[in-house]
């Protein structure tokens, strides 16, 4: 009797074109290794360090990552195939909390080994993470930013200037912590184009903010985020980014406010490769 072989995932390849190169690998794909769910369309796609299986049945997609040792039962992320969006929204939701998640294992990993070289655990993750910060960086100047390397008491990091000049970015990496800080400093208007990239899904969410005129300001445009307080919003949760916008001193509360108004705000923990997916958005 001849077994006859499992379908690929029509997803699986427009979802790889949307994952960025890691040192310049793109994800491929190719056959799923194994079946998840009997007669189910299935494909793995890679980029030679880290894997992912995308299973098709019926209208629900779903997304597995590939831990050593681990069969993949439940799927970190699913979609309905009938939304015209499925793809991109997988994309995100890879980007967003799955790829972050693979990451953190590698640290967890990096910091049970021995001493290698001479080198302690948390040297090699400090190495590890200066290598993907250093790859967002010539991202960076790829996309016509130019950053600078600079160091914080808790760690070193990247900044850069906004094309209009007016605004700064910076990327941090605190210590043995996984994934990065993504901080900003400027006028609202220079942080509206990275706001619908960085927010999670609109949903059926509505405004009902009737807090101060800072915190409607940026309720009424983006509904994601919520008041913390009469100079602050928030956004994000459990599984997903998470970050805050405020006024850089409460006696800016009485002053207009517009997109000129001045702000601060920090975004993390935020993966590598969503880094360098959202680079175009960030200058």
């Amino acid at each position: 009797m001849t077994v006859p072989a499992v379908a690929h995932a029509t997803t699986a390849a427009p979802l790889a074109a949307l994952l960025p190169a890691r040192r310049r690998k793109p994800w491929t794909v190719g056959p799923a290794p194994y079946g998840i769910r009997n007669h189910a369309a299935a494909s793995r796609i890679t980029d030679g360090r880290r894997s992912l299986l995308v299973v098709e049945e019926g209208n629900r997609v779903e997304l597995f990552a590939e831990r050593p040792d681990l069969f993949p039962y439940t799927p970190d992320a699913v979609v309905d195939s009938t939304d015209p969006a499925a793809v991109a929204q997988l994309a995100s939701r890879a980007l967003r909390w799955v790829l972050p998640d693979l990451d953190r294992d590698t640290i967890h990993d990096i910091a049970r080994r021995p001493v290698v070289n001479g080198a302690q655990p948390w040297e090699q993750i400090t190495h590890h993470k200066g290598t993907a910060l250093t790859e967002f960086g010539f991202h960076l100047i790829d996309c016509s930013a130019n950053p600078q390397a600079t160091e914080r008491p808790n760690g070193p990091g990247l900044e850069w200037t906004a094309d209009d000049g007016d605004a700064e970015w910076g990327v941090w990496s605190y210590g043995c912590a996984a994934g990065f800080t993504l901080t900003f400093e400027g006028p609202l208007s220079a942080l509206y184009g990275a706001l619908p990239v960085l927010l999670p899904p609109l949903g059926a969410h509505t405004p009902t903010d009737t807090g101060s005129a800072f915190t409607r300001h940026l309720t009424d445009r983006f509904p994601q985020l919520q008041p913390v307080d009469a100079d602050e919003v928030q956004f994000g949760g459990y599984q997903d980014l998470h970050g805050w916008i405020a006024l850089p001193s409460r006696a800016e509360l009485g002053d207009v406010v517009d997109d000129d108004t001045r702000v601060c705000a920090q975004v993390g923990p935020v993966g590598i490769d969503f880094l360098l997916a959202a680079a175009a958005h960030l200058i």
